[in-house]
């Protein structure tokens, strides 16, 4: 009588749908870092050599950019309409958030005058908020 022995079978991990799983995880990561930027609107920093980055709780963005366009949170509005937006968008998070420190982080492009800094900084202190200026390290 002769026996048989059973086939033994290899076990085997079908990869191929891994790929596309890959694919499609690198690209919702890849579209959710792309919204996360803190501002849509470039403006080239001025160089500082001590310059480190800011984590705070809650940042309100002002830019400016090289045509003396001003920005509030991605809004554009005027310079003479600046104290009153900012001092609204500042009370508006106040009452939400009263025990939250808020900071208004400045961006101004390198290329304007220093007196249109100091003037939206003066804003910033006749409102009695800090202010942070951005600034990127030398390459």
């Amino acid at each position: 009588m002769k026996i048989e022995r059973r086939k033994t079978r290899t076990a085997e991990v079908y990869t191929a749908s891994l790929n596309d799983i890959m694919f499609f995880l690198l690209l919702f990561f890849l579209i959710i870092s792309t919204m996360v930027t803190p501002a849509a609107i470039r403006v080239l920093l001025p160089n500082a050599a001590t310059s480190e980055k800011v984590v705070t709780k809650k940042n309100i963005n002002v830019i400016i950019t090289k045509d003396l366009r001003y920005f509030i949170d991605d809004k554009e509005l005027q310079k003479s309409e600046l104290e009153s937006a900012l001092g609204a968008v500042l009370a508006k998070e106040k009452a939400d958030n009263p025990n939250v420190e808020m900071n208004v982080l400045l961006q101004a492009d390198k290329s304007l005058s220093l007196q249109d800094v100091v003037d939206v900084i003066d804003i910033g202190n006749k409102l009695q908020v800090k202010m942070v200026l951005f600034t990127q390290k030398p390459e």
